[in-house]
């Protein structure tokens, strides 16, 4: 009986290693998913900012300085019609902002078969996005900054977060709030079925006064062709688009922009003109305890769907018996 007794302690112990070992697998294998793909952005959020861009001077929400108004102030749309602009990039933070599909790729190892790294295919307007998986560290602060930037990956249980430095300046949003060579990026790509989210935070110590953080959610679908009206990675062709004279370069001056001066923004919502003015206190909930004389237009005036185009039908009469 101790004979016994002292074999099944035996075999309990080298199994319970093994089941320890098992799990871990499990885990292991069920904390790095699948993002290759053709992911379809889902443009009902936020329709506006993915279709007809967002109003000048519109900076609500956004913890702007004084510095990125000013800037962002001075924008005027037609100079991205200069053929010098026209082919400038969005930084990748565009991904949350924009219209594009996306296309996941995985470069692998030749030698292990692991993921090196998940390939974003760029578009037209924004550039492809390489993303390290292999633990390489992020080059020095004076390393070259590009389009693509430098990102690295890791997977933290089943979503892939990303870091990303080495940016170049560009636009932030399309109504010309800018964002730095300063500033860093992180992702959150979270992976449920056949949707994929994606949270981006963005820190700027140059034009922001805390992180910007958005979100967008895109839907897998093999028939996706391309990023946006055409076909990955198309090449951006320059071209006169309006005859200008020679030097001519749309431009405002500080000051000199009427849609800000008139408010044009807040007078369409009925907003007070330092809301609209955005800053970091009107990211939050609490904001809305200051607007307590805030009345809302009567119905919606511009890029409304049918439904709230059209006045609600009354309800069908009875007939008289």
């Amino acid at each position: 009986m101790k004979k016994s007794t002292t074999s099944a302690t035996y075999s309990l112990r080298l199994l319970i290693p093994l089941l320890g070992l098992l799990l871990f697998s499990s885990v292991a294998a069920r904390a790095e998913l699948d993002l290759a793909g053709n992911w379809r952005v889902i443009l009902q959020e936020d329709t506006q900012e993915r279709g007809a861009g967002p109003d000048i001077g519109d900076y609500l929400g956004m913890p702007l300085n004084d510095e990125a108004r000013r800037r962002a102030d001075q924008w005027q749309s037609a100079s991205q019609g200069l053929p010098e602009r026209q082919c400038i990039l969005y930084t990748n933070f565009y991904l949350v902002q924009g219209p594009s599909n996306i296309y996941f790729s995985a470069v692998r190892d030749e030698s292990t078969g692991r993921v090196k790294a998940w390939l974003l295919n760029g578009t037209v307007d924004r550039a492809a996005q390489e993303i390290w998986m292999d633990g390489r560290a992020h080059p020095g602060p004076n390393a070259l900054h590009t389009d693509m930037g430098f990102a690295t990956g890791k997977w933290e249980n089943d979503v892939l977060t990303v870091q990303m430095t080495h940016m170049k300046v560009g636009v932030l949003r399309r109504n010309g709030v800018p964002s730095s060579d300063q500033a860093t990026l992180t992702e959150h790509f979270i992976r449920h079925g056949d949707l994929l989210t994606l949270v981006a935070i963005l820190e700027d110590p140059i034009y922001l006064t805390e992180p910007y953080i958005k979100s967008t959610t895109f839907r897998l679908d093999p028939t996706v062709i391309g990023g946006f009206g055409g076909a990955w990675n198309d090449p951006c062709e320059p071209q006169t688009e309006v005859p200008r004279p020679r030097g001519s370069v749309p431009h405002y001056l500080p000051g000199q922009n009427p849609a800000i001066n008139q408010a044009e923004f807040a007078t369409i919502y009925h907003l007070r003109a330092e809301t609209a003015r955005g800053g970091a206190e009107t990211m939050y909930p609490e904001y809305k305890k200051k607007l307590t004389d805030y009345v809302p237009p009567e119905r919606c005036q511009r890029y409304c769907d049918e439904i709230a185009r059209v006045p609600t039908a009354p309800p069908p009469q009875k007939p008289k018996q």
